[in-house]
């Protein structure tokens, strides 16, 4: 009889599916390049399959809590073993996720997927993000996790694939055509617009964070000025610069 102590092992199935796992800071464009790659024929995508895990340690009054926890398992193995290495019918499986969604989450099964790191700019995100949540602090840039992913693949002697969004917004055609480089598969330019609307895999918590994406039908241009970081939120700014910095020098162009 199985021990139910015993750690989890997490196999990658031979099914030949490229897993890519995208980890991003919150207010960056990731539902837009979730939507990117969802044009794509040979790709299915999947919307943040930690959330709900992550809510079980942060009460902070995250909108749609509710409707979150009803929608996803909150157990972290069981996400890994029946969505991020569970059957997939396309030969390509995008995940959409935040980097502080990584809190107890077992990080073995990433050495089965390709791990992109997606950054922006702290000050622009900070500024946005501070709207939701007044009180924001470090954990939840997803900053420290993106670094730590940055060590461990660079310990391993691999080769950081770090997208900054101001680089993707200017010149997406360049940055994801490197991205299928890197990870071995072909560049589609479909993956350049996609239709305004609401998405049939996004998340429960839609309602309340993509009513901006949802007007979309490409990526755009560059964004301008965003507002000023609030007082109480500069101390988190400070912490937050040089994190982006080290992983920003790996950001590809």
């Amino acid at each position: 009889m199985p021990d139910p102590a015993a750690e989890p092992s997490f196999s990658a199935p031979d099914d030949g599916v490229v897993r890519i796992q995208c980890w991003s800071g919150p207010r960056n464009i990731s539902t837009a390049l979730m939507y990117s790659w969802r044009q794509r024929a040979d790709t299915s995508v999947y919307d943040e399959p930690f959330y709900a895990h992550y809510l079980t340690f942060d009460d902070r009054g995250h909108p749609g809590v509710e409707a979150t926890l009803a929608s996803q398992s909150t157990d972290a193995n069981e996400v890994i073993r029946d969505v991020i290495l569970g059957p997939c019918d396309t030969p390509v499986f995008y995940i959409k996720n935040m980097a502080h969604h990584l809190k107890g989450v077992d990080r073995r099964h990433l050495a089965h997927t390709e791990n992109i790191l997606l950054v922006r700019h702290p000050e622009a995100m900070l500024a946005s993000l501070s709207i939701q949540l007044p009180n924001c602090d470090l954990s939840d840039t997803g900053l420290e996790q993106s670094v730590e992913l940055l060590h461990a693949i660079l310990a391993e002697g691999g080769r950081p694939l770090v997208i900054d969004s101001q680089a993707l917004l200017a010149n997406p055609a360049s940055v994801l055509g490197q991205v299928c480089d890197h990870v071995g598969i072909g560049f589609d330019p479909a993956v350049l617009s996609w239709e305004a609307g609401p998405k049939p895999e996004d998340g429960a918590w839609a309602p309340y964070w993509y009513a901006n994406v949802h007007t979309s039908t490409g990526f755009g241009p560059p964004a301008g000025p965003s507002r000023e970081v609030p007082e109480a939120t500069k101390p988190v700014l400070e912490q937050a610069l040089p994190l982006y910095e080290e992983l920003n020098a790996y950001a590809i162009s």
